[in-house]
Protein backbone atom coordinates (compact mmCIF):
# COMPACT_ATOMS: atom_id res chain seq x y z
CA UNK A 1 0.00 0.00 0.00
CA UNK A 2 1.18 3.81 -0.58
CA UNK A 3 2.64 5.62 1.96
CA UNK A 4 -0.35 8.34 1.30
CA UNK A 5 -3.08 5.50 1.13
CA UNK A 6 -1.82 4.72 4.32
CA UNK A 7 -1.56 7.64 6.34
CA UNK A 8 -5.00 8.57 5.12
CA UNK A 9 -6.37 5.19 6.36
CA UNK A 10 -4.87 6.06 9.69
CA UNK A 11 -6.22 9.41 9.91
CA UNK A 12 -9.80 7.86 9.21
CA UNK A 13 -9.44 5.32 11.47
CA UNK A 14 -7.85 7.60 14.19
CA UNK A 15 -11.43 9.61 13.53
CA UNK A 16 -13.89 6.89 13.54
CA UNK A 17 -12.00 5.25 16.60
CA UNK A 18 -11.69 7.74 18.71
CA UNK A 19 -14.80 9.69 17.53
CA UNK A 20 -12.85 13.06 17.10
CA UNK A 21 -14.67 15.73 16.14
CA UNK A 22 -12.40 17.02 13.11
CA UNK A 23 -12.11 15.60 10.06
CA UNK A 24 -9.09 13.13 8.72
CA UNK A 25 -8.26 15.89 6.41
CA UNK A 26 -7.14 17.92 9.12
CA UNK A 27 -4.59 15.95 10.89
CA UNK A 28 -1.90 16.34 9.79
CA UNK A 29 0.92 13.81 9.37
CA UNK A 30 3.48 15.30 12.13
CA UNK A 31 0.58 16.12 14.27
CA UNK A 32 1.32 15.05 17.79
CA UNK A 33 -1.09 13.05 19.06
CA UNK A 34 -0.53 13.32 23.03
CA UNK A 35 0.27 16.49 23.17
CA UNK A 36 -1.64 19.62 24.05
CA UNK A 37 -0.74 21.53 21.29
CA UNK A 38 -1.62 18.29 18.95
CA UNK A 39 -4.74 16.13 19.52
CA UNK A 40 -4.51 15.78 22.80
CA UNK A 41 -5.03 12.13 23.33
CA UNK A 42 -5.10 10.58 26.92
CA UNK A 43 -3.93 7.02 27.79
CA UNK A 44 -7.27 5.39 27.29
CA UNK A 45 -7.46 6.95 23.41
CA UNK A 46 -3.82 5.47 23.24
CA UNK A 47 -5.32 1.32 24.45
CA UNK A 48 -8.28 2.05 21.92
CA UNK A 49 -5.58 3.27 19.15
CA UNK A 50 -4.05 -0.03 19.56
CA UNK A 51 -6.95 -1.77 19.09
CA UNK A 52 -8.10 -0.25 16.05
CA UNK A 53 -4.23 -0.78 14.68
CA UNK A 54 -4.62 -4.24 15.45
CA UNK A 55 -8.50 -4.90 14.21
CA UNK A 56 -7.66 -2.77 10.91
CA UNK A 57 -4.24 -3.80 10.31
CA UNK A 58 -3.71 -6.66 12.20
CA UNK A 59 -0.49 -5.17 13.54
CA UNK A 60 -0.33 -5.91 17.31
CA UNK A 61 1.15 -3.59 19.96
CA UNK A 62 3.38 -5.46 22.07
CA UNK A 63 3.81 -2.95 24.99
CA UNK A 64 3.11 0.33 26.42
CA UNK A 65 6.97 1.45 25.54
CA UNK A 66 6.48 0.21 21.67
CA UNK A 67 3.18 2.15 21.95
CA UNK A 68 5.17 5.34 23.20
CA UNK A 69 7.62 5.48 20.29
CA UNK A 70 5.03 3.88 17.79
CA UNK A 71 2.15 6.40 18.48
CA UNK A 72 3.63 9.40 18.50
CA UNK A 73 1.96 10.67 14.96
CA UNK A 74 0.48 9.80 11.82
CA UNK A 75 3.97 8.82 10.40
CA UNK A 76 5.31 6.84 13.01
CA UNK A 77 2.54 4.91 13.03
CA UNK A 78 2.62 4.27 9.64
CA UNK A 79 6.01 3.33 9.93
CA UNK A 80 5.20 0.79 12.39
CA UNK A 81 2.79 -0.44 10.45
CA UNK A 82 4.90 -0.56 7.95
CA UNK A 83 8.04 -2.13 9.73
CA UNK A 84 5.46 -4.68 11.28
CA UNK A 85 3.65 -5.93 7.84
CA UNK A 86 7.34 -6.27 6.44
CA UNK A 87 8.25 -8.40 9.18
CA UNK A 88 4.97 -10.55 9.17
Amino acid sequence: MPEEDLKMRIKQMLVSSLMLKISPESIGDETALFQPEGLALDSIDALELAVAIDKNFGVATPSAEVARKAFVNVTTIANYISEQKATA
